[in-house]
């Protein structure tokens, strides 16, 4: 079982930007894991950071749902103050939230998964030349091994 560890990742802007996500916590409940990552930028309330979670579930049937999701809470543009001075503390106007569930019957391997996982990586990229999949880190662990870190 890997251990939990910072995820590093840059973001789709015109100029790139790196984030890095450290592990925040794992839980587990039943028969879900639940792991989180969250950006730790200094004068950013805890609540404004760029967040990750990966849940893996073994549902009654007997299959793995593994689930991993990126959240970009998104802050007010506080721009002026009021007539008596004061300006209001900046809050999340709203989150931008994309997840990506993968659902594997219990006989799958890992090569089925991968390959299925590959295919969307580059179906999502619009790469169609060879690209080889990657095999390590949390969202190739989650979906590939059904591996959650701890």
């Amino acid at each position: 079982m890997s251990q939990i560890a910072n995820i590093t990742v840059f973001d789709g802007a015109a100029i790139p930007v790196s984030h890095t996500l450290v592990p925040i916590s794992v839980t587990r409940t039943g028969n879900e894991v639940v792991a989180k990552w969250q950006e730790m930028l200094a004068g950013v309330p805890a609540y404004a950071q760029v967040y990750a979670t990966a849940k893996l579930t073994n549902l009654k049937s007997g299959t793995y749902k593994a689930e991993f999701a990126v959240i970009v809470p998104v802050m007010e543009a506080i721009l002026n103050q009021n007539a008596a001075g004061y300006t209001a503390a900046p809050k999340v106007a709203y989150e931008d939230k994309e997840v990506w569930t993968g659902f594997f019957a219990p006989r799958s391997t890992v090569t089925d998964r991968r390959i299925a996982r590959q295919m969307l990586v580059n179906i999502g990229g619009n790469i169609s030349t060879s690209v080889a999949a990657s095999t390590t880190g949390p969202f190739s662990e989650l979906f590939d091994q059904l591996v959650m870190p701890t």
